[in-house]
C-alpha cells in the first residue's frame, strides 16, 4: 500500500478562520488566498516518522505534486 503526504504551512489569520475561530474584524481584511505554503522539510520529517513506525519497504520518494510517497506493507486483522 502506497502513503502519500503533503504539508502546508498556513498563516495563522487564514488557520483560524477555518479552525471555526474567526479573527478579529481588522484581521479580516487579509485575503486568506495563496497564504498556505509548501513545507518539505515538513513533510520530509513526516513522512520519515510514518516510515519508520509503519515498517516502509521502501525510501520516501517525490511525486510530481509536492508529495512524499512510501510504501508499507498491508497487514491484514
Amino acid at each position: 500500500m502506497q502513503i502519500a503526504l503533503a504539508c502546508w504551512v498556513v498563516n495563522m489569520d487564514t488557520a483560524r478562520y477555518l479552525g471555526d475561530n474567526p479573527p478579529a474584524r481588522e484581521e479580516m481584511r487579509l485575503l486568506p488566498e495563496g497564504t498556505a505554503e509548501w513545507d518539505e522539510e515538513l513533510t520530509s520529517r513526516v513522512i520519515g516518522h510514518l516510515a519508520a513506525r509503519m515498517n516502509a519497504l521502501t525510501p520516501a520518494l517525490p511525486t510530481t505534486d509536492e508529495h512524499l510517497t512510501i510504501t508499507v506493507p498491508l497487514v491484514l486483522t
